[in-house]
């Protein structure tokens, strides 16, 4: 007799259930034979009762040793068997031996055997179900059709916790607030009603657990997904939920998202404290609670930032800070080392020379502080200070220094408080790869500020700071650089008092919005000005500027440094007013023309040649004369105000003519050159807009007088005598004497050096004016006599006794005026 190895421990040898059911007696015979073992076998029930199961199956077993085994009433396992047919084919097969002993008689044997292909498939299924249930890392719940468990592989962070079998996953963690269940049951019914699975959905939740006295929350993402499990007939009876732990994964995730995203939302402008705030608005709330920015105060006062190997001289102030727990004001809570820092104000506790801060910029490192780390850098910083309950709630606590260019800038705080996760070492170096670009972009800012803040003072000193104050007009300007640049232009203006209290009103435009075209327009501005000295008319300083700008070129030569639209490109409108007479005369060169508003109301453009742009050389320039009534208004304006790509300068031109024909005549001209820019200029415009807005005003008939003179010293002394007495009529006593000793100079020179015709004339404006005119072209020179000389000294005290003096000419010849400064 063979002898085999036989198991009997049923925990090591589970149950599938057998194809094959043979009831055997004591010795081994068949005493009973079921459907399955017919089937199996081929071997009918006459044929196999009564006969030894040996000569059936071809099993030989000591049925007696296993009654004698110590655990005989266990179920022994005959293993792996080739079990022969009727016809004599063989069948693999497990077969094993259940004792059957009953309460009287011989003991009985239950013969069990299945396929060993079905076998193995058991086996598998008791693995998957073994490897899901007790050893899968996936949580898995079985749910009915009332979304009520009815199996669990895992509890919930719910160990020693009731069955919850029976229970929906709302009543059986709803204490520990795990997540929203309402959300999670309507995922549930939509699988129940739909049949359809949802696979990889994202589920945010937390579990809180304590230790001693401190309650901890730790934020958790779990991948979801509901599966339907359905009868024979497609209908859902249940549900099975796999959930797995992917928070370790949407971190990443969000790491990367976030870091992008710095990238796209930090540095939008060159607005340095938008900057900083753009870096605390991405940090919080996705990467910490509370985040706040300190600059060095060079950053902010313009200043190059100092370099890393100078902590000690750092000033900190702060920029920025944003927290979660800020009030509907937006004041909030502030989680730093010490008080509480408003923006702007300088961070004591930041700067003092062993914190933190102080300590990363020195070594140009972050600076990560745990929970017990947090406080004891709060007490050594501030001792004896009361921390705050947000201060004791820090778990974490980062201090990233920023730098630029190898130069210190400042820091970036960040912390955390709410979620028990605290900052590891991924967090830090995405803190320091956001606050790396950060820098960049607060140092570009920083620095675009600079050249601004320079760019803005050339061009403010390059424009008039205050227009003159005249008797003959009541003038106000407007200068607006062109949406998007540093505030660079050539646009300009001016109001040039003249001889003979007239005044001169000049706009210009120089292509371009960069600092080539603000320094041609203050070379520009600077030429016009020495040309108006000289009392040219404006069609002839025209021509002189004209010239000028071809010298700009020249000088330039063939410097390739310069971009093409760096070519110098020049307009101008250049007017004189004259209050005596009220004619205005005005030349322009390619400039639009000035508008001219009556006190009626009508607006008129100039009927003005318009003659080329300055620099293209050998050009004549055209004026033309109109005469103002007093209130009248001049416009003087750049093609920026009405023209631009989407409008004509025509149709420019009409809507400035609307604009003005609506302005009342005493309208505040303040308030109409603002309307004029807000009505007829965009938000964004693509030009520099100069505007020069002029009411005018004649001088009465009593200011000025006029006499002719004859060639004849006899008639000085009639002159004086009436110099005296209209300076007398004008109430002018204290002034009286030195007229009179100014015209008896001018007159004598007149009288023996000039010409006739020859007059004198005396203007009462805001000064005292005395021209002499006459028929002469020849100009007196101011020179210093010898004490044995008897002349010499005339035009030199006219010099020291006046405020000023000088010649201009005309046709008939020419006119020499002095002013003397009157009491205000």
């Amino acid at each position: 007799m063979r002898e085999f190895s036989f198991q009997g421990n049923s925990g090591e040898f589970p149950e599938p259930g057998g194809e094959v059911d043979v009831l055997l007696d004591a010795r081994g015979v068949v005493v009973g034979w079921e459907a399955g073992a017919a089937r199996m076998l081929g071997y009918s029930a006459q044929e196999a009762l009564g006969r030894p199961v040996s000569s059936l199956l071809g099993i030989e077993a000591d049925f007696d040793a296993l009654i004698r085994r110590p655990d005989k009433d266990a179920v022994a396992r005959l293993g792996s068997i080739a079990l022969r047919r009727r016809d004599g084919d063989p069948v693999q097969a497990e077969v094993w031996a259940r004792p059957l002993v009953p309460p009287f008689g011989e003991s009985q044997w239950l013969l069990q055997a299945a396929r060993t292909d079905a076998i193995k498939a058991y086996e598998l299924g008791q693995a998957l179900l073994e490897g899901l249930f007790t050893n899968s890392p996936l949580y898995i719940d079985v749910f009915d059709s009332n979304i009520r468990f009815l199996a669990q592989n895992r509890r919930w962070g719910a160990a020693g916790r009731p069955s919850v079998v029976g229970q929906t996953m709302r009543e059986a963690y709803q204490a520990v607030d795990l997540l929203d269940f309402e959300a999670l049951e309507a995922r549930q019914r939509q699988v129940l009603d739909s049949g359809d699975a949802l696979i990889g959905t994202e589920v945010v939740g937390h579990v809180v657990s304590k230790s001693g006295q401190h309650e901890s929350r730790r934020d958790y993402v779990w991948s979801e997904s509901i599966l339907p499990l359905k009868n024979r007939s497609g209908d859902v009876i249940a549900l099975a939920h796999a959930v797995t732990d992917v928070t370790a994964r949407a971190r990443a995730r969000d790491r990367l998202v976030l870091g992008n995203e710095a990238s796209t939302r930090i540095g939008t402008t060159l607005d340095l404290l938008q900057t900083v705030r753009e870096l605390a608005d991405v940090a919080v709330p996705r990467f910490a609670d509370f985040a706040y920015v300190n600059l060095l105060d060079g950053v902010f006062s313009e200043q190059d930032p100092p370099n890393r190997k100078r902590p000690e001289t750092m000033v900190l102030r702060r920029a920025v800070h944003r927290s979660v727990f800020e009030d509907g004001q937006g004041a909030g809570d502030t989680l730093e080392l010490g008080t509480p820092v408003a923006v702007g104000d300088v961070d004591a506790f930041a700067t003092a020379a062993d914190s933190p801060s102080t300590a990363a910029l020195s070594h140009g490192k972050p600076v990560l502080l745990r929970r017990d780390e947090f406080r004891e850098a709060l007490a050594a910083v501030a001792p004896g200070r009361t921390p705050s309950a947000h201060e004791l709630a820090v778990r974490s606590w980062l201090l990233v220094p920023m730098f630029a260019r190898g130069a210190a800038l400042g820091t970036a705080v960040f912390a955390r408080c709410r979620d028990a996760h605290g900052f590891d070492t991924d967090d830090v170096l995405l803190a320091q790869e956001v606050v790396a670009r950060a820098a960049v972009c607060v140092d570009n800012a920083s620095r675009y500020g600079r050249e601004r803040t320079t760019a803005l003072t050339l061009q403010r000193n390059l424009l008039p700071q205050r227009l003159p104050s005249s008797r003959a007009v009541e003038a106000v300007s407007r200068y607006l650089p062109a949406s998007g640049h540093a505030g660079l232009g050539g646009d300009w203006f001016d109001v040039i008092p003249l001889s003979g209290a007239r005044v001169a009103l000049v706009v210009g435009d120089v292509e371009g919005h960069h600092l080539h075209s603000a320094v041609t327009m203050g070379r520009l501005r600077t030429a016009v000005r020495t040309l108006a000295e000289l009392d040219l008319p404006p069609e002839e300083l025209l021509a002189h500027l004209d010239d000028q700008v071809n010298r700009f070129a020249d000088e330039r030569g063939g410097d390739d440094t310069l971009d093409a639209d760096q070519a110098i490109g020049a307009t101008c409108a250049y007017a004189i007013y004259d209050p005596v007479s009220r004619q205005c005369v005005m030349a322009r060169a390619g400039h639009p023309p000035p508008a001219v508003v009556s006190g009626e109301g009508k607006v008129d453009f100039v009927d003005l040649p318009g003659g080329p742009p300055l620099g293209l050389g050998g050009v004549v320039f055209e004026s033309a004369e109109i005469k103002l009534s007093d209130g009248d208004l001049l416009v003087l304006y750049t093609d920026g105000l009405v023209e631009s790509r989407e409008q004509s300068l025509d149709a420019g031109l009409e809507l400035l003519r609307g604009r003005l024909s609506r302005a009342p005549k005493s309208a505040d001209l303040d308030e109409l050159c603002d309307g004029l820019i807000s009505e007829l200029l965009p938000a964004q415009h693509e030009d520099d807009v100069a505007l020069l807005v002029a009411r005018t005003h004649g001088l009465p008939s009593d200011c000025c007088i006029t006499w002719d003179v004859e060639k004849d010293p006899q008639v000085v002394p009639r002159i004086r005598e009436l110099t005296t007495q209209q300076t007398e009529r004008w109430g002018l006593v204290e002034e009286a004497f030195v007229t009179e000793l100014v015209v008896s100079e001018l007159v004598t020179n007149a009288i023996r050096y000039g010409e006739p015709p020859i007059t004198l004339r005396l203007i009462r404006a805001d000064n005292l004016i005395c021209e002499v005119s006459d028929g002469s072209s020849t100009s007196p020179h101011v020179r210093r006599a010898a004490h044995t000389d008897e002349g010499g000294r005339g035009l030199y005290l006219v010099t020291q006794l006046t405020h000023s003096w000088g010649t201009r000419y005309h046709a008939r010849g020419k006119t020499i005026w002095a002013e003397q400064v009157l009491p205000s």
